[in-house]
């Protein structure tokens, strides 16, 4: 049975959610309040949070940065009923998965409750050619696809769910090209027009993680004009 934390403070949002997700046999924990919200998270195992960004005693967005401090892994899916870009690209880059703007449809928001199971369940990797072995080995970077762990030199690099599919699409595929526009339909699963700078965020805080120098990274590189892609010649 899959757990689900709503944080929401709307009762008819509330009640709709947890009717649809019950049908999908899913166990549902509500929140109202921000900081109850936040606690409640931290205390137990959930396998999605739904999280409203405006909510009493603490905002979604601060919620979702606090949950990433120490949880890197449980998906989080965003709702919002601010219509401005800065808000959905926040959303995203403090550790979102994915978000919805109010109102929006059920059947859209159980469709990617779907999909976030599914990639949570079978992390599988767009193109990756046959031979590909579970683990990938680069000049001191090593990545586990069946563990999803990714130590460096020795030391185990704590990653996000969206970093751990970013680096291993680009590392099963070295030398090849991605479109920011591409990387966020294949990591993120769905076509964000206009926030492809959101992969921006997400490629520098991989490179803060595993380059020795950022401004001369070895292992994650620019194709300048194009995007991102993994250095071929490791």
């Amino acid at each position: 049975m899959k757990t689900v934390l709503i944080i929401e403070d709307d009762p008819n949002i509330v009640e709709l959610l947890r009717i649809h997700l019950h049908d999908l046999g899913c166990k549902v924990t509500t929140e109202s309040d921000g900081q109850k919200g936040l606690a409640t998270a931290k205390e137990g195992l959930f396998h999605l949070i739904i999280l409203d960004i405006t909510l009493p005693a603490l905002n979604g967005l601060e919620i979702c940065r606090k949950i990433r401090q120490t949880d890197r892994h449980t998906p989080i899916l965003m709702l919002t009923a601010r219509s401005e870009e800065i808000d959905k690209v926040m959303g995203l880059e403090t550790g979102a998965d994915d978000y919805l703007t109010k109102p929006f449809s059920l059947r859209e928001l159980i469709a990617r409750v779907k999909v976030i199971f599914r990639r949570s369940e079978e992390f599988a990797i767009d193109n990756l050619p046959a031979s590909t072995t579970p683990l990938l080995s680069f000049s001191g970077l090593e990545i586990d696809l069946d563990k999803r762990k990714v130590m460096l030199n020795h030391c185990r690099i704590d990653l996000s769910p969206k970093e751990f599919e970013l680096i291993t699409l680009l590392a099963s595929n070295p030398g090849k090209s991605y479109s920011r526009k591409r990387l966020l339909n294949l990591v993120w699963g769905y076509d964000f027009e206009g926030y492809e700078h959101t992969v921006n965020s997400h490629i520098n805080r991989l490179r803060a993680k595993i380059e020795e120098d950022v401004s001369n990274p070895r292992f994650i590189l620019t194709t300048w004009g194009v995007g991102y892609r993994f250095n071929e010649e490791l």
